[in-house]
């Protein structure tokens, strides 16, 4: 009986059950795809159990245009402060005081995105690693968690990152889509895990498909990372190609099947890392 009741649990029609309450911890929202919609996206993802959003700070300008979207929700929303490996080459010496202004900012609850991508190198290796490190300092500096970016990049990211590890706060490694042994190096340093739609590709999410049941339940975070990386295998199709916040709760679906898990033991428990980790506040608030 008990392994039936699981079942039912586990592929119960969303009908039939209200939203879990989920916090998106990686969500572009201040790109322009939504500039013609920011406020339905938002409503949207509030009525499909999306009750907090981190909204991504990806370089200087990124980083302003977020904190100014989440002044418009204060309570729904907090912002991270970074600069993505791609714009590393544009991140100059005296942006370092300008980042750390806005780190300060109320709604500023991590640092990042920052780390290395050597997949597509937009900014090379040797303007990488430095504007990594010194976004590392800044959050020892502050005091606030890291928000991690990494691509093709394994061996240098773990040792920049272990330089600082013994006085950061917490560390969460944004999208992963790295190996086994990435993964057990991430788990080593202490690190959380985010998991986004990539999970839901045919294609290349195998391996993520793999490993995920491998990722401790007080460590895994849920994002979508919109509007990127929309899952392949919504039904129907949307209209367009850009994800948005309110696809989480597909995202925490696949997730929990892969882990064998029910959704509202899986939302629950990623939901309390993600306010523990941002410092969000409590949920009664909205």
């Amino acid at each position: 009986m008990r392994g039936l009741q699981r079942a039912k649990l586990l592929h119960a029609p969303d009908r039939l059950m209200q939203p879990p309450t989920l916090v998106d911890i990686g969500i572009n929202l201040a790109h322009d795809s939504y500039d013609v919609d920011r406020a339905e996206v938002v409503e949207r993802a509030v009525a499909a159990g999306v009750r907090r959003m981190v909204v991504t700070g990806s370089s200087i300008e990124a980083t302003e245009q977020a904190i100014a979207v989440c002044r418009q929700w204060p309570q729904l929303m907090r912002a991270t402060a970074g600069v993505h490996p791609h714009h590393a080459a544009d991140f100059k010496p005296g942006d370092v005081a300008r980042l750390a202004d806005l780190m300060a900012d109320p709604l500023v609850t991590a640092a990042g995105e920052c780390g290395l991508d050597y997949y597509r190198n937009f900014s090379s290796p040797a303007e990488q690693r430095p504007a990594f490190s010194k976004q590392l300092e800044l959050a020892v500096r502050t005091g606030k968690p890291v928000f991690l970016h990494q691509r093709d990049a394994h061996a240098d990211f773990m040792a920049i990152l272990r330089e600082f590890l013994p006085s950061l706060s917490q560390c969460v490694v944004h999208c992963f889509t790295g190996t086994g042994a990435e993964l057990d190096d991430y788990l080593a340093a202490g690190c959380h895990v985010g998991v986004t739609g990539w999970v839901c590709d045919e294609r290349r999410g195998a391996e993520l498909q793999r490993l995920v049941p491998r990722i401790p339940a007080d460590r895994l975070m849920l994002e979508t990372d919109g509007p990127y990386l929309l899952p392949r295998d919504l039904q129907p199709k949307p209209s367009n190609r850009r994800n948005e916040p309110k696809y989480l709760a597909h995202i925490l679906n696949v997730v929990s099947t892969l882990r064998g898990e029910p959704a509202t033991e899986l939302a629950a428990a990623t939901t309390a890392n993600a306010m523990n980790f941002f410092k969000l506040q409590p949920l009664y608030s909205v």
